[in-house]
């Protein structure tokens, strides 16, 4: 069974789902844009009898509360700080790392900080490469990076944040858009409708760019401690596409490398496969 639990992080309520026996290995679930820890609530269901598995809400998404751009610094280095003091207040020495997304970022931080502690990674449409940052997608987003003009962060944000845009994320590359649930972007839309929420996910979207530089600081955490890592990625996202996915392979020797056939949030129509690659995978390390 789930449960809902908040804390107070730097200030800052900060709300969760956690299930499974905390005496299982634990299982961190790091979330994308502009979704939350509700992407995961069917996989959390799935896994909890294997693991003791926890999923946040970063500050402004979700459940968590979502300060102004005045008031907090939206930025990968914050957001990794947030869930890397979440981690230490559950007592978490060691755990796998689920990422989607910009739970890439936020997760390669913590991995990079204290490798000692990381089990496992699962890289779910979670960029670490050149290769998967295609101009035809994110030509905007450099547009942005270049000159965070007023005019570039309205294309950016309309071109993220409008309705259409909010469901597009979840349909597109899919086989059967009727298995997808609306519930997702109704979500979203009623959460970036909060008062200065969609200055925040701008702000975030800006801030990528500190990410690229990072990527070769995470390929060597790759090359040099291995983690063993399960990548199950949607082949059709035309946000992170296969050519981000691939380049896995040439850092990491123990890696599960699995192309599903949807979109950009696997879990949304191939979930309960997904479950299963990760129950096999994490199987094989035990034995």
């Amino acid at each position: 069974m789930t449960h809902y639990r908040t804390t107070t992080i730097d200030g800052l309520k900060i709300f969760y789902r956690e299930a499974g026996d905390p005496a299982l290995p634990a299982l961190l679930l790091l979330h994308g844009f502009p979704a939350s820890s509700f992407m995961y609530r069917e996989l959390i269901e799935r896994l909890a009898h294997r693991f003791h598995v926890i999923a946040p809400d970063y500050p402004g998404f979700g459940h968590s509360e979502a300060p102004s751009v005045a008031e907090f610094s939206y930025t990968f280095d914050n957001l990794a700080d947030v869930v890397g003091k979440l981690v230490d207040q559950l007592g978490l020495k060691s755990y796998g790392l689920y990422m989607q997304d910009f739970g890439g970022p936020v997760g390669f931080r913590l991995a990079t900080r204290r490798p000692d502690r990381i089990d496992f990674l699962v890289v779910q449409n979670a960029n670490a490469y050149e290769e998967g940052l295609p101009d035809d997608f994110w030509g905007l987003a450099r547009a942005l990076w270049k000159d965070p003009s007023t005019a570039n962060y309205a294309r950016v944000r309309e071109a993220a944040m409008s309705d259409e845009a909010l469901a597009w994320n979840y349909t597109h590359g899919v086989k059967d858009v009727e298995r997808i649930d609306p519930d997702n972007w109704l979500l979203q839309r009623a959460l970036l409708a909060r008062p200065g929420n969609k200055d925040a996910m701008a702000a975030l979207l800006y801030d990528y760019k500190n990410n690229l530089p990072l990527y070769p600081v995470w390929q060597a955490y790759f090359r040099q401690h291995q983690p063993p890592t399960l990548v199950v990625w949607g082949a059709n996202d035309a946000i992170f596409p296969p050519s981000g996915a691939y380049p896995y392979q040439r850092d990491l020797k123990r890696v599960d490398f699995k192309l599903l056939d949807t979109g950009h949030f696997a879990l949304e129509e191939l979930g309960e496969a997904i479950a299963v690659h990760i129950a096999r995978f994490h199987d094989a390390l035990s034995a």
